[in-house]
């Protein structure tokens, strides 16, 4: 089992042996809002996990100072579009 701490936004990645894997953050605090920016940034920031955890199961170096770049603007641009 490998965990990659990716040092922003609480995400912490964690993948088997058998190349399965999880993800957990800060970013979806989980409470139901009915405000549709709302739903729609909860949409993109569920987007966004899915990808970085798709990449680490590929091998991909998410925890690599440009790949969590990355990752910092694609949050910021969800958060001014959304909230």
């Amino acid at each position: 089992m490998k965990t990659f701490n990716l040092g922003v936004y609480d995400i912490v990645v964690t993948i088997e042996e058998d190349g399965s894997g999880s993800i957990n953050s800060s970013l979806n605090d989980g409470e139901r809002d009915e405000n549709e920016n709302y739903l729609e940034y909860e949409a993109a920031v569920n987007a966004i996990e899915s990808m970085i955890l798709a990449h680490a199961c590929a091998g991909i170096g998410v925890a690599s100072p440009a790949y969590i770049e990355g990752i910092e603007t694609a949050i910021n641009a969800i958060t001014n579009e959304y909230l």
